[in-house]
């Protein structure tokens, strides 16, 4: 692994590392909030954001385990973690929506008293922003640095976010109307909103484990390096994809004339290669070299040189 490669997961694992903290301190401002309101739907969103704590340490363990270097039982390394990471989140997400809806339910049978629903409000409103903030964050970081979990858990804490946000305008509206009502009401519809986007992501999790191929757009790219660095050679076809957490492996079939030598071949092949990864980070190429009878200009996907 380079230098630069190792700088990389280090940061990323230094902003999972932060996560957690900020996952805390949101859990607990939201637990206060709760507390001093008596609001089944604030009971709710912090219990949701506990499971942000569970998930930013699983996280976090994901991410430094996949920063692991290849072996000799993980030849193409350890970066699929980061996916079983996602999985686990989505299945944190599922439990949380059906603890909060048990207490939506007891709620509704047996009524709800609101303290000091003011106070409650308020703290709510901080940790909102601060989720906020922190969400677009990790979103961002998570998506220059092709990091699945780093993303999986800024798009939990958006989905946070805007529950969040559902919650406090709800309850501001029954405190000021007097509908208490509400209150279990806004937790079933937050219970149901979370578990609907923890299914999204452990799907999502679970189709890139399997393998899924590279977006269009990258394939797209794939193809256009291919084209403008492949002179010499006659095509490239069977081109095929795999994303692994930060690593996008490539490979493909490149034909060249039957008469060029090893050497002209190779020296295409490190052109291409080079090219690949320079233009998208974290590619890893493998090229299987065809004489030109192998030639399938009828391939889908097929680039002619």
């Amino acid at each position: 692994m380079s230098s630069a490669t190792r700088t990389k997961h280090d940061l990323i694992a230094r902003i999972a590392a932060i996560n957690i903290a900020v996952s805390l301190t949101v859990v607990t401002l939201k637990y206060v909030a709760y507390a001093v309101s008596g609001s089944v739907a604030l009971f709710s969103d912090a219990l949701e954001s506990i499971v942000n704590v569970m998930t930013a340490l699983a996280a976090y363990g994901a991410i430094r385990w996949s920063s692991k270097p290849p072996d000799s039982d993980h030849p193409f390394g350890h970066y699929k973690a980061e996916f079983i990471a996602a999985m686990f989140e989505g299945a944190m997400i599922a439990i949380a929506a059906l603890l909060i809806l048990y207490k939506a339910y007891s709620g509704l049978v047996h009524g709800v008293v609101f303290e000091q629903p003011g106070l409650g409000l308020a703290i709510s409103v901080l940790s909102t922003v601060i989720n906020g903030g922190w969400a677009w964050a990790l979103i961002r970081w998570g998506t220059t640095h092709r990091s699945p979990a780093l993303v999986a858990d800024g798009q939990h804490l958006f989905t946070d976010v805007i529950t969040s946000v559902g919650v406090v305008a709800g309850l501001a509206i029954a405190v000021a109307t007097g509908w208490y009502i509400l209150d279990p009401l806004l937790a079933g519809a937050v219970a149901l909103h979370i578990l609907y986007m923890g299914y999204r992501i452990a799907t999502d999790s679970m189709s890139r484990l399997m393998d899924q191929a590279a977006s269009p757009e990258i394939e797209g790219r794939i193809r256009g390096v291919i084209e403008a660095n492949g002179h010499g050679a006659l095509e490239a076809h069977d081109i095929r994809t795999r994303q692994a957490g930060r690593a996008l492996f490539i490979e493909f079939h490149l034909v060249v004339p039957g008469s060029m030598s090893v050497d002209e071949a190779h020296d295409i092949c490190d052109r291409i290669e080079h090219s690949i990864e320079r233009s998208i980070e974290g590619s890893e190429v493998v090229i299987h070299v065809e004489p030109d009878h192998k030639a399938k200009p009828e391939a889908s996907g097929a680039v002619p040189l």
